[in-house]
């Protein structure tokens, strides 16, 4: 990295930096035992071919030596040697702004939209993503761009200040502080913000005190856009996380619906007494080594890439379909890779708790199902033939069969759940059909 950037950078109009401003390196920082530690470099041969170039990874001696199981990505192990891959490492594409951030940093770089603006878009804006990972160029970059030297990033709101749109709420969020707290750090279509609750009950933007200080993280969501749709969906994510949790998935602490916002706790960071422990997040994506944001996976190759590294094969085999299943039966059609996510908790891998489930079917854009169960090229709808379709041995299919037809007769209640917990009833009565043909596909599962 040219060190001289960093110095003249302030001086820089608007921050319109040329393309040749960052260079063909990054390196990695990861968040162990409460603070930020080099972990890797990452070189790449050709920025402005995207994520089709080569690159190579190497992991600090120093980071090798002390955290043997902590890697950047479950894909690539901690090594003394150099890891070289013919395209980039697919964690990357978890890293890089999408979205409005992505928008954002676009302008903010005088950049033109497309692969060859993900290596800058990288270096400058993974500063604060999910996880607990950053790359050490962005947090440079941060550090001397404008908004970070603003006071108002500073200051804390009350709850009904961010719900009314106060004035110096908006500004804060939009006008001050989007590398972090906006939405460099998070990915998806619908618009998204990160705050922190301080102890003492005001809400921050995420990074503006110190983690001693903090009491709880928070994603907040807001919709995708103008459409009552947009707001019906937003609204019913609530309502949808709680049927989930009711019928036993995995699901963390339920989201807040708040007018029309949705505050949706953290669960990749978890305040201690020690401070604040940032877990390892890693997309379904990133598994199955998706380059880019294009690529559509089956549903089969994506489980069997989760399969690689979780702790616990059959529980989130029996998870993965479980959360399927609901996708199908409620009409959660925005099933993409990203959409799924394992975190390493206590040294085990597992599924994420569930999270962006909602009536994406209502969406006026016509989001159709992602990723689809195959055999071969062929698609498979039927949950007797999916389960024949997986490399599992008898007695693990055996447990897993029997563990979906339970869950076939518990979904009996679905819509009855659905209407106690809150979901819209013209939104259950139009799952009607999808939900007795889930039904009855899992009843008639046999070993």
């Amino acid at each position: 990295m040219d060190t001289n950037f960093w110095l003249a950078a302030p001086l820089i109009h608007e921050l319109k930096i040329h393309e040749s401003t960052f260079m063909n390196t990054c390196e990695f920082e990861i968040h162990i035992d409460g603070q930020w530690r080099e972990c890797c470099t990452i070189e790449i041969d050709k920025p402005a071919l995207g994520g089709t170039g080569a690159s190579r990874i190497t992991y600090d001696s120093e980071f090798v030596h002390n955290y043997k199981n902590s890697p950047a990505s479950l894909r690539i192990p901690v090594s003394r040697n150099s890891t070289h891959l013919d395209r980039w490492p697919s964690f990357l594409f978890d890293l890089i702004p999408q979205g409005k951030g992505r928008k954002y940093l676009l302008g903010e770089l005088n950049l033109q939209d497309g692969p060859s603006a993900d290596w800058q878009l990288l270096c400058a804006g993974a500063i604060n993503p999910i996880g607990r990972l950053r790359v050490r160029e962005s947090a440079r970059f941060y550090e001397v761009h404008p908004e970070r030297q603003d006071e108002l990033t500073k200051r804390g709101f009350k709850l009904q200040d961010i719900l009314e749109r106060k004035d110096e709420f908006l500004e804060n969020i939009f006008g001050h502080n989007m590398l972090t707290a906006g939405t460099t750090g998070l990915q998806g279509v619908a618009p998204k913000f990160m705050l922190t609750l301080g102890k003492d009950d005001l809400f921050y933007l995420d990074g503006a005190i110190p983690d001693a200080h903090a009491k709880k993280h928070y994603l907040v969501k807001l919709s995708r856009g103008r459409d009552p749709s947009d707001l019906k969906i937003l609204k019913n994510e609530a309502a949808f996380m709680r049927t989930t949790k009711a019928l036993g998935l995995a699901v963390d602490e339920l989201p807040e619906w708040h007018a029309d916002m949705l505050f949706i706790p953290r669960f990749d960071r978890l305040v201690t007494e020690s401070g604040i422990e940032r877990r390892h997040q890693e997309s379904g994506a990133s598994l199955v080594g998706q380059i880019g944001f294009d690529q559509r996976p089956s549903q089969n190759d994506l489980l069997a890439a989760i399969r690689l590294h979780v702790t616990d094969k059959t529980a989130a085999t029996i998870e993965f379909i479980k959360r399927d299943v609901l996708n199908l039966a409620m009409g959660n059609t925005d099933n993409h890779a990203r959409n799924t996510a394992v975190q390493i908790v206590n040294g085990r891998v597992q599924l994420t708790p569930l999270f962006d489930f909602a009536p994406m079917n209502l969406d006026k854009e016509g989001i159709a199902r992602a990723l689809r169960w195959k055999r071969g090229k062929t698609e498979i709808t039927n949950w007797a033939d999916v389960l024949a379709s997986l490399e599992l041995d008898p007695d693990e299919l055996a447990t897993v069969t029997d563990a979906l037809r339970i869950f076939g007769s518990k979904i009996e209640g679905l819509s009855d759940v659905m209407a106690e917990q809150g979901v819209d009833s013209d939104i259950i009565g139009a799952r009607y059909y999808a939900i007795q043909n889930q039904i009855n596909q899992l009843k008639e599962l046999r070993r």
